[in-house]
């Protein structure tokens, strides 16, 4: 302990997959690090998931580097609980020295070093790895009407399960993986009316097409755009929704009925672009997620929109910042179990050679 605060050679800030895949990486360089980690459990945002969520491959295709997942007994793909459970396993196996409830609120310049601040302490760090992923930053867009609405508005980080819709008229809103598995969860309650309603008609991929055709797609790309190729579209190319079982029973049984997006919102409702309207208690808005960065402001190194402009994973104005798991932005599907391995090791990679 310095006046400074503790030093090391790197701070990892995030404890979920991507977090713990720098880890293991830091790890067999044999450097000095932590991992600081806002939550109180392992697990990351996947504790927070709804009941019925389901990865998109089997276990063996949903694994960090060094160990594989073990299957989830009578499920082909595992639930959340499964994998917070690895993710549990993962830390324990490889001794990774994580802190919890340390959530960090800044990063800032100190001469040679990255001061990180933390509820808990102060950092000084050689370099930081952020790896705090989208998951506490919903996206809501912004519909007309939508102050007026007295029903309950929710974001998919909010949603749980069906049993606390019984006897609702519910509205999802979102195209995406999450819209689709929420909306069929909740058309599968006999005791809810679900309207669902997407911006695009909904792009199922074809059912034999899971995540590791998605990670095929991604690094597909990658590697035409590395050596000047056309570009592939990689994921975007193959639809949006991915075709799990409680999805393509849903579908299959006709229950998955997709509506174009309402254009309002009223006291009792929606308001379709034709005027017509429908009663709704409650909205669940499967409208996706930005980068949670608020902690890296005092370096400035946001631009336009907030994008953070990078090489690989090094920020490009404060080669000490990496950035991981925050999806195409650092490296194909980095946002996914099986896909953040690359990146984490390319990101320890250039971090060891900066030490010199």
């Amino acid at each position: 302990m310095t006046a400074g605060g503790v030093r090391t050679d790197v701070v990892v800030i995030g404890g979920g997959q991507a977090g713990l895949a720098a880890g293991y990486y830091l790890r067999r360089q044999g450097l000095d690090f932590v991992i600081l980690d806002a939550q109180s459990a392992p697990g990351g945002a996947w504790q927070h998931a709804w009941e019925s969520l389901r990865l998109f491959s089997p276990a063996a295709y949903s694994s960090l580097p060094g160990r594989l997942m073990p299957a989830q007994p009578g499920e082909l793909y595992p639930g959340a609980g499964h994998v917070v459970e690895y993710l549990a396993d993962y830390e324990k196996r490889y001794e990774l020295p994580i802190q919890r409830s340390a959530p960090v609120q800044a990063v800032s310049r100190d001469g040679t070093w990255l001061r990180v601040e933390t509820d808990t302490g102060t950092w000084r760090a050689r370099a930081v790895i952020s790896a705090t992923g989208t998951w506490w930053r919903p996206f809501v867009p912004a519909v007309p009407g939508a102050t007026s609405f007295r029903g309950r508005q929710l974001h998919t980080v909010g949603y749980r399960s069906p049993d606390e819709f019984a006897g609702q008229r519910v509205a999802v809103v979102g195209g995406g993986n999450s819209g689709a598995q929420i909306a069929a969860d909740l058309a599968a309650h006999d005791d809810v009316e679900l309207t669902w309603a997407t911006r695009h008609p909904p792009r199922y991929l074809a059912d034999n097409i899971d995540g590791r055709a998605l990670f095929d797609a991604a690094t597909a790309r990658r590697r035409a755009l590395e050596q000047g190729e056309a570009d592939t579209s990689g994921v975007a190319s193959l639809g949006d929704i991915v075709a799990v079982p409680p999805v393509r029973e849903a579908r299959d049984r006709g229950f998955l009925h997709a509506r174009e997006m309402f254009a309002r919102l009223t006291q009792d409702g929606l308001v379709w672009p034709d005027g017509t309207t429908t009663q709704a208690d409650a909205i669940v808005w499967c409208t996706g997620f930005r980068p949670a960065l608020a902690h890296l402001a005092p370096l400035g190194v946001r631009g336009p929109h907030g994008h953070v402009a990078t090489d690989g994973t090094r920020t490009i104005t404060e080669p000490r910042l990496h950035l991981l798991g925050y999806g195409d932005w650092t490296g194909p599907a980095s946002a996914t179990l099986i896909g953040v391995g690359r990146p984490a090791r390319e990101a320890v990679a250039d971090i060891t050679g900066s030490f010199g």
